[in-house]
């Protein structure tokens, strides 16, 4: 059954009725791999699980969330009315958005002032990174759009959590190559002993819907799966293959910095998320040992069990 009002369009279902049930959280950003895996976590939890969608954005994944519980909205992100009343009743706002300044900034604000006109008491935003806060601006692009709305959460009475949860380790299998399988080699600059922090994307999600059900929590919550340095991952991936990997230096940061700029000009991709030289603005940022995940709250939640990055080697190499 759907019911009509206020811009909205809400799919009925049952819903779990568990230890968080007095809880209704409002997800956002929920057709994505992070927010449908948060939805996974809070409806196992027993909360009632509010999913805000664009309209048409049904899918098979979406559906058998429903089938577990879980409320889905059809919002006009455009409509202040219509996202307040989405937004009403609710004891934290969750956002798993992902995009560029359109989405993290101002579909983010609309959503951040809906929760404060809904008198929602909690917000934690699409953050999900290492600590931009330490960086400079201009050295990260996807990063500054992050620092710049949490200015604008500041500015709101809302109590907001942003989780940093360093890299996600599931990149290290494909899209952030820095294990190289073919050739046994583990590529890094500047300093092989550098700490980095990895966390998979299911301990994200878990650790997440755990704060979203958490009554106080503070502005920022810092995890990691697994510190490791560039010998790290040169052990981790030798212990998961059974092969010997070796250690490759390309050169200094200063190295890293000239391919990054060369690859923004050769291939600029100024319109996708995540461009190439994105993600070596991420890597840079990450071997400064600048935005250093310190200290970590991995223990807030103690029945999360964090995978290491071996762990998530060994899936790859079998």
């Amino acid at each position: 059954m759907y019911c009509y009002g206020s811009g909205i369009k809400i799919k009925k279902t049952s819903l779990n009725q568990n230890t968080h049930s007095n809880h209704t959280i409002i997800l956002a950003g929920v057709t994505g791999d992070l927010g449908g895996r948060v939805a996974r976590f809070l409806l196992q939890q027993g909360a009632v699980v509010r999913a805000l969608v664009r309209p048409g954005k049904t899918n098979d994944k979406l559906k058998a969330l429903q089938k577990q519980g879980m409320l889905l909205l059809e919002v006009d992100f455009a409509s202040a009315s219509a996202l307040t009343t989405a937004c009403a009743g609710g004891t934290c706002v969750v956002s798993a958005l992902s995009g560029l300044r359109e989405v993290m900034v101002e579909t983010q604000t609309a959503l951040l002032q809906a929760a404060v006109a809904a008198g929602v008491p909690r917000f934690i935003p699409s953050d999900y990174a290492i600590d931009f806060t330490k960086l400079p601006r201009g050295t990260n692009r996807n990063l500054d759009l992050r620092q710049e709305f949490a200015e604008r959460i500041a500015a709101t009475p809302i109590a907001a959590t942003s989780i940093l949860n360093g890299m996600f380790s599931d990149l290290l299998t494909g899209q952030a190559p820095l294990v190289l399988f073919p050739v046994n080699r583990v590529m890094y600059w500047g300093n092989p002993d550098q700490l980095l922090d990895f966390t998979t994307v299911e301990n994200t999600a878990e650790y997440t819907a755990a704060a979203a059900l958490d009554a106080i929590t503070p502005r920022f919550l810092r995890i990691a799966g697994n510190v490791l340095s560039a010998r790290g991952l040169q052990e981790a991936a030798s212990k998961a293959t059974g092969k010997h990997f070796r250690l490759l230096r390309l050169g200094g940061l200063g190295a890293l910095d000239t391919l990054i700029k060369i690859t923004r000009i050769v291939s600029p991709q100024n319109q996708e998320v995540f461009p190439p030289w994105q993600g070596m603005q991420y890597l840079r940022n990450m071997l400064s040992g600048l935005p250093k995940l310190e200290p970590l709250d991995n223990n807030r939640y103690p029945h999360i069990q964090w995978t290491t990055v071996q762990e998530v080697l060994a899936s790859r190499a079998s």
